[in-house]
């Protein structure tokens, strides 16, 4: 059963060729993993799928990893990939919900009108023995894509500050228990450790059952007792990826108004910053 902003392997491959349909892909990959996400998607994906490199279709100028692109930019390199705003526009990564969030999140901030997410991701694609692709992928004919930037759907550093410092709002931290405490290091070194007062830590893989968001009515129940200020509601993580697996399941669960911190804590975390950190580990201020 398919549910909005999302679609089945099923469903997908029934479509493969569609004249408006546009499938991404992204294997992401952490640092110090010495794997090549691209290199993969070249030996094998779905079927005229193209690859949206998170740090290239990002902001050049920014030292934070992967930051949203500039519209211009954004435009130019979706028009290359072959992809139109008014796409019918499938999301998909190799566990089933990991970076594809993001991607979902970045061309709906940018957008796009139809973008889903591919249940499953690839894992599942490739264990129902659906349609691959392994020759080398074929160059897409360039489009136009048309970006309508929304904003509202991101906060800074700054605005999040104030909105600390007001104690106003919910700040939902998709990164592990571990992380937000500041008992585990942080994947990108040099970063100080721990979490933003007042915020809440909600991992993300809560959330995702065996490559899947559960169901509307599960979100719905984990959401209800955190949102309980009526404030601005934020999602954060380590750089900016997972925290929109976060606003995805907000949206799935009926939350439309919520904003993503792009810079995460890669940016608050920084030893050259000065906003405050709440770390368990040491039971203080950082």
């Amino acid at each position: 059963m398919e549910r909005e902003h999302f679609i089945t392997p099923d469903a997908l491959n029934r479509h493969l060729g569609d004249q408006d349909l546009s499938i991404i892909c992204n294997f992401m990959t952490m640092p110090g993993d010495d794997r090549d996400g691209h290199e993969e998607f070249r030996q094998e994906r779905i079927p005229g799928a193209v690859y949206f490199d998170i740090d290239r279709i990002a902001d050049q100028t920014s030292n934070l990893p992967h930051m949203i692109a500039d519209s211009e930019h954004f435009s130019t390199l979706m028009g290359e990939l072959g992809v139109s705003e008014n796409d019918d526009i499938i999301v998909y990564d190799g566990p089933g919900l990991f970076s594809s969030a993001r991607i979902w999140w970045n061309l709906r901030l940018m957008g796009a009108r139809n973008v889903r997410v591919l249940e499953g991701g690839f894992m599942r694609w490739k264990k129902g023995y659906y349609p691959i692709e392994s020759k080398p992928p074929n160059k897409p004919d360039p489009v136009s894509f048309n970006v309508e930037l929304i904003p509202q759907q991101v906060i800074s550093s700054s605005q999040l500050l104030d909105l600390v410092n007001e104690g106003n709002g919910t700040i939902l931290d998709a990164r592990s228990l571990a992380r937000f405490n500041g008992t585990a290091d942080e994947p990108r070194k040099g970063l100080l450790l721990g979490h933003m007062p007042g915020a809440i830590s909600l991992p993300f893989t809560q959330l995702i059952d065996d490559g899947s968001l559960i169901s509307n009515d599960r979100l719905r129940q984990i959401f209800e007792p955190l949102l309980t200020n009526g404030g601005p509601i934020v999602t954060t993580c380590g750089s900016g990826v997972t925290a929109a697996v976060l606003s995805l399941a907000l949206t799935c669960a009926g939350y439309d108004s919520h904003r993503l911190f792009d810079g995460s804590w890669t940016e608050w975390g920084d030893q050259e910053s000065d906003f405050p950190i709440i770390n368990i580990k040491d039971n203080n201020y950082a």
